[in-house]
């Protein structure tokens, strides 16, 4: 009974341990590939704020004109010439959010078990290859400042990725976590327009990059071939987009820009090919 235990225990930390940022820290000098070295928050960007606002922009605005019937009444609100960027399409038939993002990014990922042995899930290149700097995925859910409580969401939990700032993102899309940023977003409106998207708590996200938290960690096998990198989303940030941005802050008054992190191609990858992912470190 006992060795039967043991067995489960060993299978089910083997996957845990793929996203599991302590374990990651236990094991650097065993696996110092899984790790790139920044001296600051800065450093950490492998493309410029401009470029990741650019690519989001393009994907987030191609879904909104693929879903122009559910959107209709929330475009009124928008200035005509906002609005014009939107309605003027000829399209009225609705395609599924990967076909939206291979046509507006030139390739899309999907959800498929790992190639590496026990690590579950994984995220892939389905379609079209991306290149080198390109926005490939974001990592959604709850955003917690370092003076949040997070203890009871985090007990069992791989998916609590941590900021060079200490900000931690709750990525878990099962038990408190899910009720925790169901509760958050429902919160959060300006007026008529949603600021948070919850369907990357589903099986079909509506933004097709909201799939992050599932890209497994690089290991001295399987290289990384896209890294993390934080963005804070700017005042400027279209309103009537943000109904696609996959991540809410836990608490309402919170004064700092919405963060988000974002996954960054290291190289062009290709169709068929996983995504594997390496963590930051700062050095002194």
């Amino acid at each position: 009974m006992i060795k039967a235990l043991y067995k489960a225990f060993e299978v089910r930390w083997k996957s845990y341990r793929h996203r599991f940022v302590p374990w990651i820290a236990l094991n650097l000098q065993k696996n110092e590939r899984t790790l790139r070295q920044v001296k600051n928050r800065s450093q950490d960007k492998l493309v410029e704020d401009e470029e990741v606002f650019r690519s989001l922009v393009c994907l987030f605005t191609e879904l909104l004109k693929n879903d122009l019937k559910n959107q209709s009444e929330l475009l009124r609100f928008l200035p005509q010439a906002n609005r014009d960027k939107y309605t003027n399409v000829r399209n009225e038939t609705r395609d599924a959010p990967s076909a939206v993002m291979l046509n507006a990014l030139g390739f899309r990922i999907e959800r498929k078990r790992s190639s590496l042995h026990l690590a579950g899930t994984g995220v892939f290149v389905t379609r079209g290859r991306a290149p080198k700097g390109s926005i490939v995925a974001m990592y959604p859910g709850t955003i917690y400042q370092v003076d949040e409580p997070i203890f009871f969401q985090s007990i069992r939990n791989p998916f609590v990725f941590r900021c060079i700032d200490g900000v931690l993102i709750d990525g878990n899309d099962r038990a408190l976590s899910k009720t925790v940023y169901r509760s958050c977003s429902g919160r959060d409106r300006l007026g008529p327009f949603g600021l948070s998207d919850c369907s990357w708590l589903t099986s079909d996200p509506v933004n097709p990059l909201a799939v992050g938290q599932y890209v497994n960690n690089c290991s001295n096998e399987k290289a990384a071939n896209v890294c993390y990198q934080e963005y804070d989303v700017p005042e400027g940030f279209p309103l009537e987009l943000r109904q696609f941005l996959p991540n809410v802050n836990y608490r309402a008054d919170t004064q700092r820009p919405l963060r988000c992190v974002v996954l960054v191609s290291l190289r062009e990858i290709n169709c068929g090919e996983e995504l594997f992912s390496n963590y930051y470190t700062i050095v002194h």
